[in-house]
């Protein structure tokens, strides 16, 4: 194909990077709008859980959906839907007048979100050249990652001059803009490949009833409790929705689901691998800030400081580590950089009660670098192969699962952080000390966490026929 045999994959790649910077920037604003939102509405503040959550599940369950109704109808048609679903669930939280709204409002923006980043990476898989593909995952990457670290200060500079509701339409303004850029440059060219009339319809509501659920699992649990009824009932939920989404999948002629792309080693370890570390970015933010308030409450602003690092180390991990899987096998490259992470969390041993901004960030500077790097690795390990009629199916249901991976973490880092300060400081020991000794205990946990990750992408097959 001529995409093949020219630099022209990367001019027609602008406009999908630009969608990829509007998730990214508008993702980055939003991540202050929950504790804004509930200050002004005057609810109690752990109601920021459920608005993430409504955008988080929508995200992540309709993510494999929608990539197989853009192997249907075409990348540009789907991307263009994406967008207007996203501006709409913009303009709809800009007018929220409760809690109930703005859920519904976000839902809706992870909708469009979940439209719009299987058609980018599935560009990326039906137009790159094998060689590089690995290149535009980590741009895609260091786009999605940079945006986010510009985001939060920018969006709270907003909040602070004029509100909420005004970052919200500034947001708006920026998806509009985007969609007008994506409809004149996107060419009209590409054929479609399937046909909707076969449209898998019960796999697709099994998949948004489940996911949907195991994303309310972690947050349930520690919200109402792990033996509360709320949990109990999501729990089971899932069981059955599991059966159901197998029985509906076997049945189905063409389901979203592919067991023929699931089952593969290529894609069954690095999500595993996913679910061992991936998950330290989100747990290790909320720790971070938990551990600072503990030891330093005069001085909190430093684990900001710290995060700022960590997704500056995402970035530069994901421009660095991300092409050189075009050049060498992917799993030593995975190896390499999973160390990385291991040892940003090995600093995590050395933190006292007086730690500076310095230690914090290189700690987590490593660990966003790994992470980063993981990240455009494991997109080129699972997506090659692909062929081209399932390449949005195949981006979504990879993103479904990365999606997992981060609330999995959550689930299990931090409350074995936050427990055992509780534990230590009701046996006497200072609150100080007692987060100290809980990061000690933190940090060998993903230490461990971390070297199963390595023995995991050590089992990978292949990927480049040419031995280095």
């Amino acid at each position: 194909m001529d995409h093949l045999s020219s630099n022209s994959y990367i001019k027609n790649f602008i406009p999908y990077a630009f969608a990829a910077f509007m998730v990214g920037i508008v993702g980055g604003f939003s991540t202050v709008l929950g504790p804004a939102f509930v200050q002004d509405m005057n609810i109690p503040y752990n109601n920021t859980t459920w608005t993430a959550l409504s955008q988080a599940i929508s995200t992540a369950a309709f993510a494999p959906i929608l990539g197989k109704a853009g192997d249907s109808i075409g990348l540009r048609k789907t991307l263009l839907t994406g967008i207007i679903v996203y501006t709409s669930g913009n303009i709809l939280s800009a007018l929220s007048p409760s809690l109930i709204f703005m859920m519904l409002s976000r839902f809706i923006v992870g909708i469009g979100s979940a439209a719009i980043t299987p058609m980018v990476l599935a560009y990326i898989v039906t137009q790159a050249p094998k060689n590089s593909t690995g290149k535009l995952f980590s741009l895609y990457m260091l786009i999605s990652s940079a945006s986010v670290i510009i985001g939060p200060t920018l969006g709270s500079i907003m909040i602070d001059l004029r509100g909420w509701r005004f970052m919200l339409w500034i947001c708006s303004a920026v998806c509009i803009s985007i969609f007008f850029v994506c409809f004149f440059t996107i060419k009209k060219t590409e054929q479609k490949t399937n046909s909707l009339g076969n449209f898998d319809l019960a796999g697709s509501v099994c998949i948004l009833v489940l996911f949907s659920l195991i994303l309310c699992i972690p947050s349930f649990g520690q919200n109402f409790g792990w033996s509360s009824l709320p949990f109990i009932i999501v729990s089971v939920g899932a069981a059955v929705f599991t059966f159901l989404l197998i029985y509906a999948e076997k049945k189905a002629s063409d389901p979203i689901l592919s067991a023929g792309f699931m089952k593969r080693k290529a894609f069954i370890l690095p999500v595993v691998a996913l679910f061992l570390t991936q998950g330290l970015m989100q747990a290790n933010m909320t720790n971070m800030i938990v551990f600072v308030n503990y030891t330093q409450p005069e001085n909190a602003v430093i684990s900001g400081y710290a995060i700022s690092i960590m997704y500056l180390g995402m970035s530069i991990g994901s421009v660095i580590l991300g092409p050189l899987a075009d050049r060498f096998e992917p799993k030593f490259i995975l190896t390499g950089s999973l160390f990385i992470t291991g040892s940003g969390c090995a600093l995590m041993l050395f933190f006292t009660e007086t730690s500076s901004v310095i230690l914090l960030g290189l700690s987590l500077g490593l660990l966003g670098f790994g992470l980063g790097g993981n990240a455009a690795v494991f997109l080129k390990v699972v997506l090659s192969g692909v062929p081209a009629k399932y390449a949005g199916s195949g981006t979504g249901t990879y993103g479904l699962f990365r999606d997992l991976a981060a609330p999995f973490g959550v689930a299990v880092f931090v409350p074995l952080f936050t427990n055992n300060i509780t534990s230590l400081s009701v046996s006497g020991i200072t609150s100080a000390a007692a987060a100290v000794s809980s990061m000690d205990l933190l940090a060998f946990t993903e230490i461990a966490c971390v070297i199963a990750g390595i023995l995991t992408v050590l089992m990978l097959p292949k990927i480049h026929a040419a031995k280095f």
